[in-house]
């Protein structure tokens, strides 16, 4: 079904939801099918604790034959040899049609994870963008031709890589999908899209619109399941050619660790993240900048891979700072999701509700100091709500200041110099983004250049577009996700060097 309006209130979106059906098969070789197990996972909407659906739970055999429909796809050429132009036009159509059920893809990601309607609708946007950024960027991008002398052609083209596998993570379900499938679609690759088991219902929905706009047999298929049983085989899997991932640090070790003992597959991760956002005591107006430091920490519950998680403040305004904070976060309390007025919403699941939970315990256990929050929010005992958890007095030594927690929980520093915001800042295993408030350009350029990060946001947070690439450094993982440069990592090049003289 298609809902021909956007919903304005709470009301609008819980009659949407009622009246939604859901597609919990797997999509192979162009057809919704039971996973061949027979066996089945549970998709829990954590605001409610309801049983959503009952969802395919693929394995081994199910990779298996996807990579092979998908190597036979490719070979076919229907897809990887159509001209740019004419894949082009198929991709701005599928974009077309994941505008055209807007509603029901957002409402899809606010009920399998919890996010608020409102942040699941602007993460649709997103990826609705970066499917026509990358469809309207396939016939732009010229090959090479080398210099040589006259009695001799070189040319250097781009080539696609064959059957690439997508595994996303849950907390923004559709967005990452987007950004994973529409550079390795653009280039010319076959596509296996392994969602993650916590949020795969809007993947799902993916497919069907995907067939409805004219991609090939075989060219997009999308296997729900476990990361342990079908994730782990596409990465194992002799014919996978590419595999890119988002998520977890440790996940993303393990599997470099199965491209290196199957066929060097390449492997372009985005993983885990504990950002620094510097606050200096020249920067002006800190009500903004202290707001957009709360929502930079609070949005998505926390569980954001770039989430503003230490906030570091100069020692001369840190007092009334951190004071400016907690009032910020007071209007951030968790909400029911489908009111489009709430601000944070449900935690993802039990487990990940625990883990943020045992997180705040060692904090206080370790010397923070607790400001606000630190409880589970039991105004609906059947719901998973944290609400906004500060912690003051915050140290490198301390699990809370090193470790990614993935939920609301913010981990404050104070420094006295450049050079110790700079220390601390880049005293951390990860390095996928950093920020930085402050009026002083000379001081600007300076930091940026020396913060050990993928990306820096100057006096905003989480700031681009898709012109922009999206990765990090360290151990946050070496992938770049939207841009030009996406497409590069799907494709190879191939040098031809033509003697003219034969």
């Amino acid at each position: 079904m298609s809902f021909t309006h956007l919903p304005t209130s709470r009301a609008d979106w819980q009659a949407l939801a009622a009246s939604l059906e859901f597609e919990t098969r797997a999509f192979v070789d162009d057809q919704f099918v039971d996973a061949l197990s027979g066996e089945t996972f549970a998709t829990v909407n954590p605001a409610t604790g309801e049983n959503l659906a009952e969802v395919a739970s693929c394995d081994t055999a199910d990779a298996e034959m996807a990579v092979a429909v998908a190597r036979a796809a490719f070979e076919r050429g229907e897809w990887s040899r159509l001209a740019p132009g004419k894949r082009k036009l198929v991709m701005l159509k599928l974009a077309d049609l994941m505008d055209a059920h807007k509603s029901e893809l957002a409402l899809l990601d606010t009920l399998d994870m919890g996010k608020p309607i409102g942040s699941s609708l602007g993460d649709l946007s997103g990826g609705i963008g970066c499917m026509r950024y990358q469809a309207e960027s396939i016939d732009k991008l010229y090959g090479e031709v080398a210099p040589t002398g006259e009695d001799n052609l070189a040319l250097v083209l781009r080539e696609p890589l064959g059957v690439v596998a997508s595994i996303v993570p849950w907390n923004f379900p559709l967005m990452m999908t987007a950004w994973k499938i529409s550079p390795a679609l653009a280039a010319g690759n076959s596509v296996i899209l392994k969602p993650s088991e916590k949020s795969p219902l809007s993947a799902l929905l993916l497919a069907k619109l995907a067939r409805e706009a004219g991609i090939p047999r075989g060219v997009f298929q999308v296997l729900p399941g476990f990361g342990h049983t079908v994730g782990k085989a596409l990465a194992l899997s002799m014919g996978v050619d590419c595999l890119a991932f988002t998520g977890s640090t440790g996940v993303g070790k393990q599997l470099m660790q199965y491209a290196g003992q199957s066929n060097l597959k390449r492997l372009y991760l985005e993983c885990g993240g504990k950002s620094p956002n510097i606050v200096f005591a020249d920067c002006k107006d800190l009500d903004s900048v202290a707001r957009h430091a709360a929502e930079a920490i609070f949005h998505n519950q926390g569980e954001v891979c770039i989430a503003g998680s230490r906030l570091l403040v100069e020692d001369s305004i840190r007092g009334a700072f951190v004071d400016k904070v907690l009032s910020a976060a007071k209007s951030m309390q968790p909400g029911d999701p489908l009111d489009p007025d709430s601000f944070m919403g449900a935690i993802v699941d039990e487990a990940q509700h625990g883990r943020i939970l045992d997180y705040i315990r060692r904090g206080a256990e370790e010397g923070a100091t607790l400001r606000a929050g630190g409880q589970a929010d039991d105004a609906d005992s059947k719901g998973l709500f944290i609400p906004p958890t500060v912690f003051d007095g915050v140290t490198s030594t301390m699990t809370i200041g090193r470790e990614e927690i993935f939920g609301p929980v913010l981990a404050i520093f104070g420094f006295d110099s450049e050079e110790e915001a700079v220390a601390l800042a880049n005293d951390s295993d990860f390095g996928l983004a950093a920020g930085l408030w402050s009026q002083d350009i000379d001081r600007i350029m300076r930091v940026t250049r020396r913060l050990e990060s993928g990306q820096v946001f100057v006096n905003n947070w989480a700031g681009g577009d898709q012109s922009v690439p999206f990765g990090g450094v360290k151990q946050s993982g070496n992938g770049r996700d939207k841009s030009h440069h996406s497409l590069e990592e799907y494709s190879s090049l191939k040098s031809v060097w033509i003697s003219l003289t034969l």
